[in-house]
């Protein structure tokens, strides 16, 4: 009978869910909206059961911020989360009693990191951003998730402002803090600032200036801090080659040669996985690590 290892994506629009074969071969996946916390993990629940007799373990990768330490009583739980009804939701332990099977929990970013370290040969220093409705980065170093007591939470570090956010006091759109990456790069900032939505947005636009400055600051830290061999910038924002121009450009400005760092065109790039499958390769590969562990 084929092993089969589960992935499930759970994002704060939609859930996908996809389980693969031993060399990751997706053998089905299906995505469904985000909405009540019982009918989405209902549905996930459902999903899996279909192939409960050969799934050897599940990995999730979950918006968050969600709880990863094993010997907390919430492990598995998303926590403080601003969106409605899914705080202190208890995924992992839900559907542990739908299928039981040995799971992985981490962050979405996270697993769309590690998927992406296992299509880029000889990269095991790698930082993965997207930029959708809100903002997360997973950073893997040797091999690693890089976190301690809990996971990573780039979106929400301070940036500059803009010049033109200074001088309109726009300070974003995060309900917790001002000036953070988040609330003034994130989906909801361009629609504040343009009063349409991003995708309406002229290319020319001045506003995609303004977000890529905050975004290449988010490059700008993540290469002091971690000093990675890649930064990989996933969303349907990034996909656009003017942004990834207009990021390279003014990371180079910030950076100002003060460090080296790859040609830019190899340093800050898209995802290599097509079809925003890198969370999903990811899950597939964790998946099965968790299994072997649990051997």
């Amino acid at each position: 009978m084929t092993k089969l290892y589960g992935s499930l994506e759970a994002g704060g629009t939609k859930f996908i869910c996809a389980v693969g074969d031993a060399q990751f071969n997706v053998v089905d996946k299906v995505q469904f909206p985000t909405t009540t916390p019982d009918e989405t993990l209902a549905q996930t629940a459902a999903f899996f059961q279909g192939y409960a007799d050969r799934l050897q373990g599940i990995a999730v990768g979950s918006f968050g911020p969600i709880d990863i330490d094993k010997n907390s009583p919430t492990y598995g739980y998303i926590t403080t989360t601003p969106k409605p009804h899914w705080a202190n939701v208890d995924v992992i332990g839900v559907l542990k009693k739908a299928v039981d099977v040995p799971f992985y929990f981490t962050t979405d970013v996270n697993s769309s990191a590690f998927g992406e370290t296992l299509v880029r040969q000889n990269v095991i220093s790698l930082v993965y951003y997207t930029i959708g409705t809100g903002i997360g980065a997973g950073a893997i170093q040797h091999g690693e998730f890089v976190g301690g007591i809990a996971h990573t939470e780039a979106g929400h570090v301070l940036v500059s402002l803009h010049p033109q956010d200074q001088s309109k006091d726009f300070h974003g759109t995060c309900p917790f803090h001002k000036n953070c990456l988040e609330g003034l790069a994130a989906g909801p900032s361009l629609e504040a600032r343009a009063g349409i939505r991003g995708e309406c947005i002229a290319q020319d636009s001045e506003i995609w200036d303004i977000q890529a400055y905050y975004i290449a600051q988010a490059a700008l830290q993540a290469t002091l801090l971690y000093r990675p061999q890649v930064i990989v910038f996933g969303g349907g924002v990034m996909a656009q080659q003017h942004m990834l121009d207009r990021v390279r450009k003014q990371f180079a400005e910030l950076l100002n040669d003060y460090v080296p760092v790859p040609d830019l065109e190899q340093y800050i790039v898209t995802p290599a996985v097509a079809n925003n499958g890198s969370a999903t390769l990811g899950n597939f590969a964790l998946a099965k690590k968790v299994a072997e562990v649990s051997v």
